[in-house]
């Protein structure tokens, strides 16, 4: 069993940045590939970005070149180091783990086996 807890949204102007963490329970962090995904008032929950065991990353398109995954699996953390943030990245995001034996990652919502609470990113034009 794992728990999540994500941390470190808020209100931030249009161009401006926001880091989001995850928090992990567990000692078995590094066996999980993780992911960020969100959800806009009155839309479906989307794929963000995704780190896997040893490192590897995807984005959505949406958000290449301005989101940056990362994790620490030291301090069972999941990141999400957001810049150049747009009115339409205004979401609930959450952090997912996804427990797997080798290297890659996952974009598929019901890929993943644990969900944080989510955490509210809005940003204003």
């Amino acid at each position: 069993q794992v728990q999540l807890v994500e941390s470190g949204g808020g209100l931030v102007q249009a161009g401006g940045s926001l880091r989001l963490s995850c928090a992990a329970s567990g000692r078995t962090f590094s066996l999980y590939a993780m992911g960020w995904f969100r959800q806009a008032p009155g839309k479906d929950r989307e794929f963000v970005a995704t780190i896997g065991r040893i490192g590897g990353t995807y984005y959505a398109d949406s958000v290449k070149g301005r989101f940056t995954i990362s994790r620490d699996n030291a301090k069972n953390t999941v990141s999400l180091q957001m810049n150049n943030l747009k009115p339409e990245d205004t979401a609930v995001y959450y952090c997912a783990a996804k427990w797997n034996s080798g290297s890659r990652y996952y974009v598929v919502e019901n890929e993943y086996d644990y969900w944080g609470q989510g955490t509210q990113v809005t940003v204003s034009s």
